[in-house]
């Protein structure tokens, strides 16, 4: 019976044990919170399969471990399960816990350990999107992806930071430092969510999209942020986050070369950022789960583990619908 451990129960932790309850109940599951009786509390009603620990110390017979902490977190987390977990999946998304966990690559490699970075809505679901979306061209010269809407609190916050912080845009052969909040640009995302503008924000996606698409001149990233988040972004939170985002959305567009044409694609994805996140990350472990011990290790991005086109099929079991604008004269 293989073994999974969730560390974090929050609104994204919990959505993936729900996930993989169903889609694998042969799975010993155990929700790790160092909250006072989250995980206990997550863990009611999923099953007597899944168990609920306090504090951060994840079991030693863990297969997959499912870091889905908040940020500036995980690179500690997995730094200490590295040689102990075969494999280990981090939902982080901000550019700090991106960064250190990529750095791990090396040594995750000589301990035997799969680190994948990025699985959850944004950097995850992006990079999926974009890998897939590939095949429609013969060259792919520019990715530039948003994300409407936040997940839980911790997320919340997280994206309260990202947008004052300062950012990279990639641009022929190098990284740009750019101010976070600058850069506005209204994109157009799957219904229902519709228009917003988006702002750079310090996002970890071009720093897996530049690992899965070498040679591409252009990469960025940005946020939907309203009047008020911008006038306020230097300041602390003005008000307690929901306790789950409602509305959100991603945005995949890639600018290339087909048949000697200049060629546009826009992808994207409407779910609300938890319930998305949590459909990726359950995904990636039902993908580890199935591949019984491969010895692919190392710190990678989720787009460099996996074959995107199947991974979609497997989000999609899961409710999300990736979807993509094709316009009124294009059919593919």
């Amino acid at each position: 019976m293989p073994n999974l451990s969730i560390v974090g129960a929050g609104a994204t932790g919990t959505r993936v044990a729900r996930h993989v309850a169903r889609s694998a109940p042969d799975c010993q599951i155990t929700l790790v919170d160092d909250g006072e009786g989250v995980a206990q509390t997550a863990a009611a009603g999923l099953g007597s399969h899944v168990r609920s620990l306090a504090g951060t110390r994840v079991p030693n017979d863990a297969d997959i471990v499912v870091i889905a902490t908040r940020a500036g977190t995980h690179a500690q987390i997995v730094q200490e399960l590295l040689g102990e977990a075969p494999v280990v999946i981090s939902v982080a998304d901000s550019i700090g816990d991106v960064r250190a966990l990529l750095d791990m690559d090396e040594q995750a490699v000589s301990q035997g350990t799969t680190v994948v970075v990025g699985a959850g809505m944004m950097p995850g679901l992006t990079d999926i999107l974009a890998s897939h979306g590939k095949r429609w061209f013969d060259s792919i010269r520019e990715i530039h992806v948003s994300k409407f809407g936040t997940g839980g609190p911790d997320c919340a916050r997280q994206h309260h930071r990202a947008l004052k912080s300062m950012c990279f845009d990639w641009r022929n052969d190098q990284w740009h430092r750019r101010p976070g909040g600058s850069g506005r640009e209204l994109s157009w995302f799957p219904a229902p969510v519709q228009a917003a503008d988006c702002y750079r924000a310090a996002l970890g996606d071009p720093l897996l999209l530049i690992r899965s698409h070498p040679g591409v001149e252009r990469i960025t990233a940005r946020m939907a942020a309203t009047r008020r988040d911008r006038l306020t972004m230097n300041f602390p939170m003005l008000r307690k986050p929901h306790p789950e985002g409602l509305l959100g959305a991603i945005r995949v567009e890639l600018r290339g070369v087909k048949d000697g044409q200049q060629l546009e694609l826009v992808l994207g994805c409407a779910e609300r950022p938890a319930v998305a996140a949590g459909a990726v990350a359950a995904t990636a472990v039902e993908t580890f789960l199935a591949r019984n011990n491969d010895d692919t290790y190392g710190a990678k991005g989720l787009a460099e583990f996996v074959d995107a086109t199947s991974f979609l099929h497997g989000v999609r079991r899961r409710g999300l619908r990736p979807e993509i604008f094709i316009g009124a004269d294009e059919t593919y």
